[in-house]
């Protein structure tokens, strides 16, 4: 499984560690993804679904605003 969320498609990428004498090393930025089981509001069906903290905060944002949105259709598949 891949560590990419499947609302937002946050996932890994790579940058550079800097040293405090600016030598610089390759490492890796990992997403923030939680493995959460939501309910869909258009469908009322549990689904479980990998997505990042901030997608997280977004749909309980939605949900608190009273928006429709339907989960089915915000996923994107991964290619």
């Amino acid at each position: 499984m891949s560590r990419t969320c499947k609302i937002t498609g946050k996932g890994t990428i790579s940058g550079q560690k800097v040293s405090h004498s600016q030598s610089k090393s390759k490492r890796t930025f990992r997403a923030n993804i939680q493995s959460k089981r939501l309910m869909n509001p258009a469908t009322g069906q549990m689904m479980r679904i990998k997505l990042s903290t901030s997608a997280l905060r977004t749909l309980k944002k939605w949900q608190a605003e009273g928006k429709k949105y339907d989960l089915r259709k915000l996923i994107k598949e991964s290619a």
